[in-house]
């Protein structure tokens, strides 16, 4: 098993590393995940209502259900209070460096940026931004979180506020997952963390790497395991620390 400090030269010499993350790297700011034991889909909706939460989170129920969306939306899926943790710092240190080229997330929390990395590629989008689906005015995050309607309307034509994140149903932005394949097809480093590999197309993307330093950071298995160069079970934050030489 290769060391801490080999990777870190490893790293230290690479000039051009991607990193793809998911849910593991949000949890260490107390952001809940979708498929762990005690993570969101476990719990169920909490609102009182037996819709699972990957029905809730659909498209249809959204346009069906609005009321009931915002409420699942707001108490279950918004952390206007989390702050990035040290995988976050971690990441934009090494982008300021002029390691790192690209982060591509599946997080909609915005806390890559809040740390400072810049090349963030959202491939579920993101609760900061959120628009009219009729005259497509922008809202940020506070304007939800502090909306007192059940549905925030727009104030310009009255029509929902769509918050622009992926939902059941929908596709993901095709520019946005064609600049991450790109980016990881480019990488001289992936390295892979927070994420169990098994929601499609996003997971698929760690395919586009034809490299040999292809490093693997989760709690848990996954089913690339196998495909790694480098695999390490352990917090995201503690790896990306002892490899950025923040610690």
């Amino acid at each position: 098993m290769m060391s801490m400090q080999e990777l870190r030269r490893i790293a230290a010499a690479s000039g051009n590393i991607v990193f793809f993350g998911g849910a593991g790297v949000s949890t260490e700011s107390r952001i809940p995940d979708f498929r762990s034991a005690g993570g969101l889909y476990e719990s169920g909706s909490g609102s009182g209502h037996s819709y699972p939460p990957e029905t809730i989170l659909s498209r249809s129920f959204f346009m069906e259900h609005p009321e009931l969306f915002y409420e699942f939306y707001k108490s279950k899926m918004i952390y206007p209070d989390a702050r990035p943790n040290a995988a976050h710092t971690a990441l934009a240190h090494m982008e300021r460096e002029g390691r790192l080229r690209a982060v591509v997330t599946q997080n909609i929390d915005g806390l890559h940026q809040a740390a400072g990395s810049r090349c963030v590629l959202e491939l579920h989008g993101s609760v900061h931004r959120n628009h009219c689906m009729n005259c497509g005015k922008f809202f940020d995050l506070p304007h939800i979180v502090s909306c007192k309607d059940a549905v925030p309307a727009c104030d310009v034509c009255g029509e929902i506020v769509k918050p622009d994140v992926v939902l059941y149903e929908e596709t993901l932005d095709m520019n946005v997952l064609e600049r991450a394949a790109e980016a990881i097809a480019s990488a001289e480093m992936l390295i892979v963390g927070g994420t169990s590999l098994t929601v499609h197309p996003a997971a698929g993307l760690i395919r586009y790497y034809t490299g040999n330093k292809l490093l693997l950071i989760n709690q848990s298995p996954t089913p690339y395991d196998g495909r790694a160069d480098y695999l390490i079970q352990d917090s995201v934050g503690k790896v990306l620390s002892e490899l950025s030489g923040l610690s």
